[in-house]
């Protein structure tokens, strides 16, 4: 278990560290575009799976591990653990941050542009489908799974790219709450821990349902 931890300390502090750290660039040196944000989220996530993968699962998300938790595939103890070690590699990450480049872009926070409803059912539909992916493409019997990081980290900076200037493209309780606590912008903190979470649970379920 020990290394299993370390494995998702590592990696979710260095998606937090590449994926905000891309927008908090951006904001300073205008260089990356939009474009480039969701292309590094994208690559850091299919790295991030390909070298983790083995050790941990390469979760780095809790709605991922809840998801997984509904499934059975670990056990709440384990789930607890991995969720604490990802929320603080999280902030560890936006506080690294930080200290670079001041408060710049609120970190990298995933804030709405329209209504608060509007984000949280995108990031409902979002996370449900990354969950999907993730389950058909790493854990089905009849995945070819040393494809997986391309499908995952596809699907990721994908729904970073048309969705990312509307809700910020969470999927990740983890990436929101890290620059969202170091940086102060907790006003719309809520709806990415829940949305997020309950996409990853209803995919979980209706996959299950699917291949009974």
């Amino acid at each position: 278990m020990k290394k299993k931890l370390i494995a998702e300390f590592i990696g979710t502090y260095f998606l937090i560290f590449a994926g905000p750290g891309a927008m908090v660039i951006d904001e300073i040196t205008k260089s990356i575009t939009h474009v480039g944000v969701a292309l590094t989220f994208g690559l850091v996530v299919m790295a991030l799976i390909y070298t983790f993968g083995h050790i941990s699962g390469a979760h780095f998300n809790p709605a991922v591990t809840i998801g997984f938790l509904v499934r059975g595939d670990i056990s709440f103890r384990d789930s607890v653990y991995y969720i604490i070690t990802q929320f603080i590699a999280a902030i560890a990450s936006s506080f690294t941050l930080l200290f670079l480049f001041g408060n710049v872009a609120n970190l990298g926070s995933t804030l709405p542009i329209g209504s608060e409803m509007q984000s949280f059912v995108l990031e409902f539909i979002l996370t449900f489908v990354l969950m999907m992916v993730i389950l058909g493409s790493a854990v089905h019997g009849k995945a070819v799974k040393s494809f997986a990081g391309m499908a995952i980290g596809g699907t990721v900076g994908l729904m970073a790219m048309f969705a990312g200037p509307i809700c910020g493209a969470s999927m990740n309780p983890a990436r929101s709450l890290g620059p969202a606590i170091v940086s102060g912008a907790t006003q719309h903190l809520w709806l990415y821990l829940v949305a997020t979470v309950l996409g990853a649970v209803v995919a979980s379920m209706v996959y299950k349902m699917l291949h009974e």
